[in-house]
Protein backbone atom coordinates (compact mmCIF):
# COMPACT_ATOMS: atom_id res chain seq x y z
CA UNK A 1 0.00 0.00 0.00
CA UNK A 2 2.30 3.25 -1.11
CA UNK A 3 1.39 6.80 -0.09
CA UNK A 4 2.60 10.06 -1.81
CA UNK A 5 2.89 12.89 -0.41
CA UNK A 6 4.12 15.36 -3.35
CA UNK A 7 3.82 15.01 -7.14
CA UNK A 8 7.94 14.70 -7.03
CA UNK A 9 7.98 11.50 -4.69
CA UNK A 10 5.32 10.13 -7.15
CA UNK A 11 6.96 11.00 -10.58
CA UNK A 12 10.06 9.55 -8.47
CA UNK A 13 8.77 5.99 -8.08
CA UNK A 14 7.10 6.15 -11.75
CA UNK A 15 10.48 6.48 -13.35
CA UNK A 16 11.79 3.78 -11.66
CA UNK A 17 8.87 1.62 -13.14
CA UNK A 18 9.38 2.69 -16.36
CA UNK A 19 12.38 0.96 -17.87
CA UNK A 20 11.48 -0.17 -21.52
CA UNK A 21 11.70 -3.77 -22.01
CA UNK A 22 14.48 -4.66 -24.15
CA UNK A 23 13.47 -3.81 -28.07
CA UNK A 24 11.56 -1.00 -27.84
CA UNK A 25 11.60 3.02 -28.47
CA UNK A 26 9.55 5.58 -27.61
CA UNK A 27 8.93 8.98 -28.22
CA UNK A 28 6.72 12.27 -28.03
CA UNK A 29 5.88 15.43 -29.72
CA UNK A 30 3.45 18.73 -28.59
CA UNK A 31 2.18 20.99 -31.14
CA UNK A 32 -1.03 23.75 -31.39
CA UNK A 33 -3.86 23.67 -33.69
CA UNK A 34 -6.99 25.36 -34.42
CA UNK A 35 -9.77 23.06 -34.16
CA UNK A 36 -12.10 22.98 -37.09
CA UNK A 37 -14.83 23.41 -34.76
CA UNK A 38 -14.90 26.18 -33.00
CA UNK A 39 -13.70 29.71 -33.51
CA UNK A 40 -10.68 29.86 -30.70
CA UNK A 41 -8.85 32.87 -30.05
CA UNK A 42 -6.00 30.51 -28.41
CA UNK A 43 -4.86 27.52 -29.96
CA UNK A 44 -5.04 23.58 -28.40
CA UNK A 45 -2.63 21.45 -27.58
CA UNK A 46 -2.02 18.19 -28.68
CA UNK A 47 0.74 15.39 -27.91
CA UNK A 48 1.83 12.96 -30.32
CA UNK A 49 3.10 9.50 -28.78
CA UNK A 50 4.76 6.82 -30.41
CA UNK A 51 6.09 3.49 -29.33
CA UNK A 52 7.94 1.75 -31.70
CA UNK A 53 9.54 -2.10 -32.13
CA UNK A 54 13.44 -2.23 -32.84
CA UNK A 55 12.11 -4.66 -35.36
CA UNK A 56 8.03 -4.94 -36.58
CA UNK A 57 6.69 -8.41 -34.36
CA UNK A 58 4.55 -10.72 -35.49
CA UNK A 59 4.16 -11.19 -31.10
CA UNK A 60 1.00 -8.82 -30.48
CA UNK A 61 -2.90 -8.86 -29.90
CA UNK A 62 -5.22 -6.17 -29.09
CA UNK A 63 -9.02 -6.34 -27.47
CA UNK A 64 -11.29 -3.05 -28.50
CA UNK A 65 -14.81 -2.15 -27.13
CA UNK A 66 -17.81 -3.37 -27.60
CA UNK A 67 -19.40 -0.07 -28.12
CA UNK A 68 -21.42 0.12 -31.63
CA UNK A 69 -20.45 3.37 -32.49
CA UNK A 70 -16.31 2.70 -32.16
CA UNK A 71 -13.61 5.45 -33.20
CA UNK A 72 -12.00 4.74 -36.56
CA UNK A 73 -8.50 3.84 -34.85
CA UNK A 74 -10.60 1.07 -33.03
CA UNK A 75 -11.82 -0.45 -36.71
CA UNK A 76 -8.62 0.00 -38.45
CA UNK A 77 -7.18 -1.84 -35.30
CA UNK A 78 -9.60 -4.87 -35.49
CA UNK A 79 -8.49 -5.22 -39.33
CA UNK A 80 -4.49 -5.23 -37.98
CA UNK A 81 -5.06 -7.75 -36.17
CA UNK A 82 -4.94 -9.88 -39.15
CA UNK A 83 -1.53 -8.97 -40.16
CA UNK A 84 1.43 -10.73 -40.40
CA UNK A 85 3.78 -8.12 -38.02
CA UNK A 86 3.38 -4.78 -37.19
CA UNK A 87 5.73 -1.75 -36.45
CA UNK A 88 4.30 -0.09 -33.37
CA UNK A 89 1.51 2.17 -32.44
CA UNK A 90 0.92 5.87 -32.98
CA UNK A 91 -1.22 8.05 -30.41
CA UNK A 92 -2.71 11.33 -30.14
CA UNK A 93 -4.70 12.60 -26.89
CA UNK A 94 -7.52 15.58 -27.62
CA UNK A 95 -9.40 14.23 -30.04
CA UNK A 96 -10.75 10.68 -30.46
CA UNK A 97 -11.78 10.56 -34.19
CA UNK A 98 -14.91 8.77 -33.89
CA UNK A 99 -17.58 9.26 -36.82
CA UNK A 100 -16.21 12.73 -38.22
CA UNK A 101 -16.38 13.25 -41.60
CA UNK A 102 -13.32 11.48 -43.32
CA UNK A 103 -11.86 10.49 -39.78
CA UNK A 104 -11.04 7.10 -41.23
CA UNK A 105 -9.26 8.29 -44.82
CA UNK A 106 -6.95 11.20 -42.07
CA UNK A 107 -6.24 8.20 -39.70
CA UNK A 108 -4.86 5.91 -42.75
CA UNK A 109 -3.58 8.58 -44.09
CA UNK A 110 -0.92 9.63 -40.50
CA UNK A 111 -0.06 6.46 -39.94
CA UNK A 112 1.11 5.55 -43.84
CA UNK A 113 2.88 8.45 -43.56
CA UNK A 114 4.69 7.31 -40.45
CA UNK A 115 5.61 3.67 -42.20
CA UNK A 116 6.76 5.54 -45.36
CA UNK A 117 8.63 7.99 -42.98
CA UNK A 118 10.47 5.04 -41.01
CA UNK A 119 10.87 3.20 -44.20
CA UNK A 120 8.76 -0.18 -42.56
CA UNK A 121 7.10 -2.52 -44.69
CA UNK A 122 4.67 -3.65 -41.75
CA UNK A 123 1.70 -0.66 -40.21
CA UNK A 124 1.15 0.84 -37.23
CA UNK A 125 -1.45 0.79 -35.30
CA UNK A 126 -3.12 4.41 -34.69
CA UNK A 127 -4.94 5.24 -31.22
CA UNK A 128 -6.52 8.37 -30.66
CA UNK A 129 -8.34 9.79 -27.19
CA UNK A 130 -10.55 12.97 -26.65
CA UNK A 131 -13.25 15.11 -27.64
CA UNK A 132 -16.01 13.18 -29.56
CA UNK A 133 -17.01 14.23 -32.77
CA UNK A 134 -14.20 16.55 -34.14
CA UNK A 135 -12.01 15.96 -37.07
CA UNK A 136 -8.14 15.02 -36.12
CA UNK A 137 -5.82 18.25 -37.78
CA UNK A 138 -4.59 16.21 -40.22
CA UNK A 139 -1.87 18.30 -41.99
CA UNK A 140 -0.42 19.39 -38.87
CA UNK A 141 -0.28 15.62 -36.87
CA UNK A 142 1.45 14.97 -40.48
CA UNK A 143 4.06 17.98 -39.67
CA UNK A 144 4.98 16.73 -36.80
CA UNK A 145 5.80 13.46 -37.18
CA UNK A 146 9.32 14.47 -38.40
CA UNK A 147 10.37 16.14 -35.05
CA UNK A 148 8.18 13.00 -33.51
CA UNK A 149 10.36 10.65 -35.14
CA UNK A 150 13.87 12.50 -34.36
CA UNK A 151 12.77 12.46 -30.08
CA UNK A 152 12.73 8.36 -30.58
CA UNK A 153 14.63 7.34 -27.78
CA UNK A 154 15.04 3.63 -24.93
CA UNK A 155 15.55 4.90 -22.15
CA UNK A 156 12.36 4.39 -20.26
CA UNK A 157 8.03 4.78 -20.87
CA UNK A 158 7.30 7.54 -18.16
CA UNK A 159 6.90 10.56 -21.01
CA UNK A 160 4.81 8.90 -22.95
CA UNK A 161 2.68 7.87 -19.63
CA UNK A 162 2.05 11.68 -19.54
CA UNK A 163 1.35 12.29 -22.91
CA UNK A 164 -1.61 10.02 -23.45
CA UNK A 165 -3.95 12.20 -20.76
CA UNK A 166 -6.78 14.00 -21.17
CA UNK A 167 -8.54 14.43 -18.21
CA UNK A 168 -6.45 11.98 -16.12
CA UNK A 169 -5.20 13.38 -12.65
CA UNK A 170 -1.90 11.79 -12.94
CA UNK A 171 0.07 9.75 -15.37
CA UNK A 172 -0.45 5.81 -14.52
CA UNK A 173 2.37 3.08 -15.46
CA UNK A 174 3.45 -0.02 -13.70
CA UNK A 175 5.62 -2.80 -14.63
CA UNK A 176 7.16 -6.31 -13.38
CA UNK A 177 10.26 -8.04 -13.78
CA UNK A 178 9.98 -11.68 -15.27
CA UNK A 179 12.99 -14.10 -16.68
CA UNK A 180 15.06 -11.82 -16.94
CA UNK A 181 12.80 -9.89 -19.08
CA UNK A 182 10.25 -6.96 -17.92
CA UNK A 183 6.29 -6.54 -18.77
CA UNK A 184 5.30 -2.71 -18.52
CA UNK A 185 2.75 -0.54 -19.20
CA UNK A 186 1.03 2.33 -19.42
CA UNK A 187 -2.68 3.56 -19.66
CA UNK A 188 -5.13 6.76 -19.31
CA UNK A 189 -8.79 7.19 -18.85
CA UNK A 190 -10.11 9.21 -16.39
CA UNK A 191 -14.28 9.76 -17.49
CA UNK A 192 -16.66 7.51 -19.73
CA UNK A 193 -15.18 4.29 -18.10
CA UNK A 194 -16.49 1.12 -17.64
CA UNK A 195 -14.84 -0.98 -20.38
CA UNK A 196 -16.31 -3.94 -22.20
CA UNK A 197 -13.57 -5.02 -24.82
CA UNK A 198 -12.08 -5.90 -23.38
CA UNK A 199 -12.09 6.85 -22.91
CA UNK A 200 -9.50 3.98 -21.90
CA UNK A 201 -6.53 3.29 -23.73
CA UNK A 202 -3.93 0.62 -21.82
CA UNK A 203 -0.24 -0.25 -23.86
CA UNK A 204 1.59 -3.03 -23.06
CA UNK A 205 5.04 -4.02 -24.10
CA UNK A 206 7.16 -6.76 -22.92
CA UNK A 207 10.34 -8.43 -24.02
CA UNK A 208 9.03 -12.02 -23.48
CA UNK A 209 8.53 -14.36 -26.20
CA UNK A 210 4.86 -15.73 -26.27
CA UNK A 211 3.75 -17.59 -29.13
CA UNK A 212 0.65 -15.21 -30.41
CA UNK A 213 -2.07 -17.32 -30.65
CA UNK A 214 -1.10 -17.94 -26.72
CA UNK A 215 -0.66 -14.60 -26.18
CA UNK A 216 -3.74 -13.34 -27.33
CA UNK A 217 -5.57 -15.84 -25.25
CA UNK A 218 -3.54 -14.65 -22.35
CA UNK A 219 -3.98 -11.14 -23.25
CA UNK A 220 -7.97 -11.66 -23.71
CA UNK A 221 -8.22 -13.97 -20.29
CA UNK A 222 -6.45 -10.83 -18.31
CA UNK A 223 -8.27 -8.26 -19.80
CA UNK A 224 -11.56 -9.74 -18.96
CA UNK A 225 -10.63 -10.23 -14.80
CA UNK A 226 -9.03 -6.53 -14.72
CA UNK A 227 -10.18 -3.89 -16.98
CA UNK A 228 -13.48 -5.09 -17.55
CA UNK A 229 -14.05 -5.16 -14.09
CA UNK A 230 -13.58 -1.65 -13.47
CA UNK A 231 -15.93 1.03 -13.76
CA UNK A 232 -16.28 4.82 -12.99
CA UNK A 233 -19.52 6.09 -14.75
CA UNK A 234 -20.86 3.18 -16.38
CA UNK A 235 -20.17 4.62 -19.45
CA UNK A 236 -18.54 2.11 -22.14
CA UNK A 237 -16.24 4.67 -24.52
CA UNK A 238 -16.14 4.57 -28.02
CA UNK A 239 -12.41 3.99 -28.21
CA UNK A 240 -11.53 1.81 -25.24
CA UNK A 241 -7.89 -0.06 -26.65
CA UNK A 242 -5.88 -2.46 -24.65
CA UNK A 243 -2.61 -3.75 -27.04
CA UNK A 244 0.24 -6.01 -26.09
CA UNK A 245 3.15 -6.19 -28.68
CA UNK A 246 6.25 -8.15 -27.62
CA UNK A 247 9.57 -7.74 -28.83
CA UNK A 248 10.58 -11.83 -28.37
CA UNK A 249 13.93 -11.16 -27.23
CA UNK A 250 13.77 -13.10 -24.10
CA UNK A 251 12.34 -16.78 -23.61
CA UNK A 252 9.88 -17.49 -21.80
CA UNK A 253 9.89 -20.74 -18.97
CA UNK A 254 6.48 -20.71 -17.92
CA UNK A 255 2.91 -19.65 -19.67
CA UNK A 256 1.44 -19.54 -16.23
CA UNK A 257 3.72 -17.56 -14.63
CA UNK A 258 3.99 -15.19 -17.64
CA UNK A 259 0.08 -14.68 -17.01
CA UNK A 260 0.23 -14.30 -13.23
CA UNK A 261 3.00 -11.74 -13.66
CA UNK A 262 0.80 -9.94 -16.70
CA UNK A 263 -2.00 -9.88 -14.37
CA UNK A 264 -0.72 -8.54 -11.51
CA UNK A 265 0.27 -5.37 -14.01
CA UNK A 266 -3.34 -4.51 -15.59
CA UNK A 267 -4.91 -5.13 -11.84
CA UNK A 268 -2.83 -2.52 -10.45
CA UNK A 269 -3.17 -0.38 -13.44
CA UNK A 270 -6.74 -1.05 -13.84
CA UNK A 271 -7.13 -0.12 -9.84
CA UNK A 272 -4.73 3.10 -11.10
CA UNK A 273 -7.48 4.25 -13.79
CA UNK A 274 -10.31 4.08 -11.32
CA UNK A 275 -8.09 6.11 -8.27
CA UNK A 276 -7.63 8.46 -11.41
CA UNK A 277 -11.49 9.15 -11.90
CA UNK A 278 -12.47 12.49 -13.12
CA UNK A 279 -13.65 14.26 -9.53
CA UNK A 280 -12.86 10.79 -7.91
CA UNK A 281 -12.41 11.05 -3.89
CA UNK A 282 -13.31 6.92 -2.92
CA UNK A 283 -12.02 3.88 -4.46
CA UNK A 284 -14.80 1.11 -4.22
CA UNK A 285 -13.48 -2.41 -3.79
CA UNK A 286 -16.05 -4.79 -3.72
CA UNK A 287 -15.46 -8.63 -3.09
CA UNK A 288 -18.65 -10.78 -3.88
CA UNK A 289 -18.07 -14.17 -2.95
CA UNK A 290 -19.49 -17.75 -2.66
CA UNK A 291 -21.44 -16.85 -5.80
CA UNK A 292 -22.57 -19.31 -7.95
CA UNK A 293 -20.97 -18.41 -11.02
CA UNK A 294 -18.31 -15.61 -11.46
CA UNK A 295 -20.81 -13.71 -13.82
CA UNK A 296 -23.12 -13.63 -10.95
CA UNK A 297 -20.20 -12.32 -9.15
CA UNK A 298 -19.21 -9.80 -11.38
CA UNK A 299 -23.06 -8.32 -12.27
CA UNK A 300 -23.44 -7.93 -8.68
CA UNK A 301 -20.25 -5.63 -7.73
CA UNK A 302 -21.10 -3.86 -11.10
CA UNK A 303 -24.72 -2.92 -10.09
CA UNK A 304 -23.16 -1.69 -6.04
CA UNK A 305 -20.42 0.36 -7.64
CA UNK A 306 -22.43 1.96 -10.75
CA UNK A 307 -25.48 2.42 -8.30
CA UNK A 308 -25.30 6.56 -8.09
CA UNK A 309 -26.96 6.07 -4.57
CA UNK A 310 -24.18 3.95 -3.35
CA UNK A 311 -21.92 6.28 -5.21
CA UNK A 312 -22.93 9.60 -3.31
CA UNK A 313 -23.14 7.63 0.28
CA UNK A 314 -19.90 6.79 -0.07
CA UNK A 315 -18.48 10.61 -1.61
CA UNK A 316 -20.20 11.35 1.27
CA UNK A 317 -18.71 9.10 3.93
CA UNK A 318 -21.98 8.20 5.21
CA UNK A 319 -22.64 3.98 5.74
CA UNK A 320 -26.00 4.39 4.59
CA UNK A 321 -26.08 0.12 3.91
CA UNK A 322 -29.60 0.75 2.80
CA UNK A 323 -28.24 1.85 -0.44
CA UNK A 324 -26.01 -1.40 -0.83
CA UNK A 325 -28.90 -3.86 -0.23
CA UNK A 326 -31.42 -1.47 -2.63
CA UNK A 327 -28.62 -1.78 -5.23
CA UNK A 328 -28.41 -5.41 -5.19
CA UNK A 329 -32.15 -6.00 -5.05
CA UNK A 330 -32.57 -3.60 -7.56
CA UNK A 331 -30.06 -5.87 -9.90
CA UNK A 332 -31.63 -9.26 -9.07
CA UNK A 333 -35.21 -8.14 -9.14
CA UNK A 334 -34.97 -6.50 -12.36
CA UNK A 335 -33.56 -9.77 -13.82
CA UNK A 336 -35.24 -11.82 -12.36
CA UNK A 337 -32.67 -14.07 -10.08
CA UNK A 338 -33.78 -14.77 -6.75
CA UNK A 339 -30.78 -14.56 -3.72
CA UNK A 340 -32.39 -15.85 -0.06
CA UNK A 341 -31.35 -11.91 1.80
CA UNK A 342 -31.47 -14.06 4.78
CA UNK A 343 -27.89 -15.77 3.19
CA UNK A 344 -26.38 -12.98 3.11
CA UNK A 345 -23.16 -11.61 4.53
CA UNK A 346 -22.17 -7.94 4.03
CA UNK A 347 -19.02 -6.04 5.81
CA UNK A 348 -17.34 -2.93 5.36
CA UNK A 349 -14.00 -2.86 5.99
CA UNK A 350 -13.68 -5.16 8.95
CA UNK A 351 -17.55 -3.93 10.15
CA UNK A 352 -20.18 -6.75 9.50
CA UNK A 353 -22.93 -4.88 8.68
CA UNK A 354 -25.75 -6.95 7.61
CA UNK A 355 -25.35 -10.94 8.29
CA UNK A 356 -28.44 -13.63 7.92
CA UNK A 357 -31.51 -11.84 7.17
CA UNK A 358 -30.53 -8.53 9.57
CA UNK A 359 -29.07 -5.41 9.38
CA UNK A 360 -26.41 -4.99 12.36
CA UNK A 361 -25.94 -1.45 13.24
CA UNK A 362 -25.61 0.88 15.78
CA UNK A 363 -23.92 4.02 17.12
CA UNK A 364 -20.60 2.96 17.68
CA UNK A 365 -20.55 0.92 14.47
CA UNK A 366 -21.74 4.14 12.50
CA UNK A 367 -19.05 6.16 13.67
CA UNK A 368 -16.49 3.95 13.02
CA UNK A 369 -17.38 3.09 9.37
CA UNK A 370 -17.59 6.86 8.70
CA UNK A 371 -14.37 7.50 10.06
CA UNK A 372 -13.04 4.28 8.16
CA UNK A 373 -14.69 5.73 4.63
CA UNK A 374 -12.73 9.50 5.48
CA UNK A 375 -9.51 7.61 6.21
CA UNK A 376 -9.85 6.01 2.70
CA UNK A 377 -10.73 9.28 0.88
CA UNK A 378 -8.32 11.35 -1.27
CA UNK A 379 -8.12 14.50 -3.47
CA UNK A 380 -6.69 14.57 -6.82
CA UNK A 381 -5.81 17.58 -7.39
CA UNK A 382 -2.33 17.42 -6.75
CA UNK A 383 -1.02 15.23 -9.68
CA UNK A 384 -0.85 12.93 -7.74
CA UNK A 385 -2.02 9.70 -5.82
CA UNK A 386 -1.76 10.20 -2.11
CA UNK A 387 -2.57 6.58 -1.26
CA UNK A 388 -3.99 3.42 -2.58
CA UNK A 389 -6.38 2.75 0.26
CA UNK A 390 -10.02 1.54 -1.11
CA UNK A 391 -13.24 1.45 0.51
CA UNK A 392 -13.65 -2.41 0.96
CA UNK A 393 -17.52 -4.19 0.58
CA UNK A 394 -17.44 -7.83 1.07
CA UNK A 395 -20.63 -9.41 0.05
CA UNK A 396 -21.22 -13.62 0.43
CA UNK A 397 -23.86 -14.79 -1.17
CA UNK A 398 -23.23 -18.26 0.70
CA UNK A 399 -24.78 -20.28 -2.43
CA UNK A 400 -21.50 -21.09 -4.40
CA UNK A 401 -18.13 -21.11 -4.46
CA UNK A 402 -17.19 -18.69 -7.18
CA UNK A 403 -15.95 -15.10 -6.40
CA UNK A 404 -15.06 -11.96 -8.49
CA UNK A 405 -13.39 -8.69 -7.50
CA UNK A 406 -15.10 -5.17 -9.12
CA UNK A 407 -13.67 -1.64 -8.65
CA UNK A 408 -14.97 1.44 -8.89
CA UNK A 409 -15.46 5.07 -7.87
CA UNK A 410 -17.95 7.43 -5.78
CA UNK A 411 -19.60 10.77 -7.28
CA UNK A 412 -18.52 13.87 -6.80
CA UNK A 413 -19.55 17.15 -7.22
CA UNK A 414 -16.35 17.43 -9.25
CA UNK A 415 -16.74 14.69 -11.35
CA UNK A 416 -19.96 16.61 -12.73
CA UNK A 417 -18.30 20.40 -13.23
CA UNK A 418 -15.68 18.03 -14.80
CA UNK A 419 -17.98 17.03 -17.32
CA UNK A 420 -20.20 20.02 -17.98
CA UNK A 421 -17.47 21.96 -18.85
CA UNK A 422 -16.17 19.29 -20.77
CA UNK A 423 -16.16 21.06 -23.88
CA UNK A 424 -17.25 25.00 -22.88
Amino acid sequence: MEEFSTKESYLKELKQRALLPEGFRTAIQSFEFYPDERDAEEPMKMNLTLIELDDPTELFAGVFTRNAFPGYPVEIGRDLLGEDKVSGVLINNRISNVRCEGGRETALKIVDELKKLRQSQFPYFPSSTGIIGWKLPEEDLCNNLKPLIDGLESSDLSQAAESIMTTDAFPKLRSIEIDGGRICAIGKGAGMIEPDMATMLVFVLTDIAIEREELRSVFSDVINETFNRISIDSDQSTSDTALIFSSGKKSCSSVDEFKKALFSVCHSLSEDIVRNGEGTSHVIRVKVSEAETVDEAVALGKALVNSPLTKTAIFGNDPNVGRFIQAMGDYLGKNDLYINPEKINISIGDQVVYENGFFSLDEDKEKKLSNYMKDCSFVNSGGYPPHEKPVDLFISLRRGTAEAVVLGSDLTYEYVRENADYRT
